[in-house]
C-alpha cells in the first residue's frame, strides 16, 4: 500500500449488476471475457464490487488522505489485515477510507493506543480471512455448479453471493455479538487486572496419533474428510462442555477452560467419542493448569509448552496431566489425593452415617520423566470413575 501518488479520484461510486443469464449465454464467452486494460478479469471486478459495495475509487495516498492519516499509518492498518500492497492503483473504495477513518478515530479518541489499533485490524483481519477461505473453498465451491448446460461458473456464482451475502453478514455480526459478550463476561470475573491478561488457565492439546502414517496411505480427499470430521467433534464437544477451542492445527487441537474439572470432562469425552467410531485413529491428551498469557485469541507461556510436552509422551487413548493440574482436581473435590484416600474418605463417612463423596476422576502417578526446555515432570494419568 506505500505509494506517493498525490492525485485524487472522481470517479462514481456505484454498483454493478450483473449481465442477464441469457444474454450472457448468446454472448458466450464474448466481450466479459476479455480482460480488462489492468490485466484484471471485468467478472472478477463486477463480483468484487457486488461484494464490497462500491467500486475502486482511491489509491492508497488519496484514501489516506481523505481519512486524514498519514500514508505510514494507513499502511500499517493495511497491512495489519492481511492485504498486500498495492502501489499506486486506484484500488480502494469509500469503505476503505471509512475503515482506516474508524480505526484512527479511536486512537485519537484515546480508547486505543495506535500498537492495540493495529492488533485489533490484525486479528480480525486473520479470523476473517480464514473464514472467507472456508466459505469459498467449501461452502460456494458446491453451490456454484452450473445448472445449466453452457452457463458458465460466474453466471451462477454472481447471484447466489447477492443472495447469500446480506444473510451471511448478518449472521457473522450476531455470533460476533454472542462470542464478545462472552468473552466480555469472562473477564469480568477474573479477580483483579493482571489476571484479565495472565489467567490461571486448564489448557489441553488432543493429538491424532500416527498421523503422518496416515497423510502416506490416504487419497487427500479421505485424508480431508477425516480432518474435518475429528476438528467438527472436538470443536462441538469442547464448546457443549464450557470450553474455549483456541485452534486447531490439522491433526491437532488446543483448547483452554476456567476449570480443570471442565478440561478433564473434555478430554475424556473426547478419548470416549474418538474410541468409539472406527474410523478414526486413537487419540492421546496431554493437559497442564497454570499463568497463561492470552494474546489475539491464543494462549502463550510455560503451561502451554508444558502441555504440548505431556501430549508428545502421552499413551494411546490416554490423557496426562501435569502436578498442577492434579492439585487442582483434588482440591476442588473433583478428584482423590489416592484411592487410598478415597477409601478412608468413604469408610469415615459410612462411620458417621453420610453419603460416601463421590468423584468425577481417578488420578495415577507416573514415572517421572525430563521434558524437553521443562526440566523433570511427574505427569498423571487421568481416568474416569464415574460412568459417562
Amino acid at each position: 500500500m506505500t505509494v506517493d501518488d498525490s492525485g485524487s479520484g472522481t470517479e462514481a461510486q456505484g454498483r454493478a449488476e450483473p449481465p442477464p443469464p441469457s444474454a450472457s449465454r448468446e454472448r458466450g464467452r464474448g466481450d466479459d471475457s476479455r480482460p480488462a486494460d489492468n490485466g484484471e478479469d471485468p467478472l472478477a471486478l463486477r463480483l468484487e464490487q457486488l461484494i464490497l459495495g462500491a467500486e475502486r475509487r482511491y489509491t492508497p495516498f488519496q484514501a489516506a488522505r481523505s481519512a486524514s492519516v498519514t500514508v505510514e499509518t494507513a499502511t500499517r492498518f493495511w497491512r495489519a489485515m492481511g492485504f498486500a500492497d498495492v502501489g499506486q492503483a486506484k484500488a480502494l473504495t469509500e469503505a476503505d477510507v471509512l475503515a482506516l477513518r474508524r480505526l484512527s478515530g479511536l486512537v485519537e479518541a484515546g480508547l486505543l493506543s495506535e500498537a492495540m489499533a493495529v492488533q485489533v485490524a490484525r486479528s480480525t483481519g486473520q479470523t476473517t480471512a480464514r473464514l472467507a477461505e472456508w466459505q469459498i473453498d467449501s461452502f460456494l465451491e458446491g453451490l456454484t455448479e452450473p445448472p445449466e448446460l453452457g452457463m458458465t461458473r460466474t453466471e451462477v456464482t454472481y447471484p447466489i453471493i447477492e443472495l447469500l451475502l446480506p444473510e451471511l453478514e448478518e449472521f457473522l455480526v450476531y455470533v460476533w455479538r454472542r462470542q464478545l459478550a462472552a468473552s466480555a463476561g469472562r473477564v469480568l470475573q477474573a479477580a483483579d487486572d493482571e489476571e484479565m491478561v495472565d489467567r490461571r488457565l486448564a489448557v489441553a492439546f488432543a493429538d491424532l496419533v500416527g498421523f503422518t502414517r496416515l497423510t502416506r496411505r490416504m487419497e487427500e480427499e479421505e485424508l480431508g474428510e477425516l480432518v474435518e470430521a475429528f476438528e467438527t467433534t472436538a470443536a462441538d464437544l469442547v464448546a457443549a462442555r464450557g470450553g474455549r477451542l483456541i485452534k486447531t492445527l490439522g491433526d491437532e487441537v488446543l483448547y483452554a477452560a476456567d476449570d480443570a474439572g471442565t478440561a478433564a470432562e473434555i478430554a475424556l469425552r473426547l478419548i470416549e467419542t474418538m474410541a468409539n467410531d472406527e474410523t478414526m485413529p486413537e487419540l492421546r491428551v496431554g493437559m497442564a493448569f497454570g499463568t497463561v498469557t492470552t494474546r489475539m485469541g491464543d494462549v502463550f507461556g510455560t503451561t502451554v509448552n508444558l502441555a504440548s510436552r505431556l501430549t508428545s509422551i502421552a499413551p494411546r487413548d490416554a490423557v496426562l496431566v501435569d502436578p498442577a493440574f492434579a492439585e487442582e482436581l483434588i482440591r476442588t473435590g473433583d478428584a482423590p489425593a489416592s484411592e487410598a484416600a478415597a477409601a478412608e474418605a468413604a469408610a469415615a463417612a459410612e462411620k458417621e452415617g453420610e453419603e460416601p463423596p463421590t468423584y468425577r476422576f481417578g488420578l495415577q502417578p507416573m514415572w517421572q520423566r525430563p521434558v524437553r526446555g521443562l526440566g523433570v515432570v511427574e505427569p498423571w494419568l487421568l481416568t474416569r470413575r464415574d460412568t459417562p
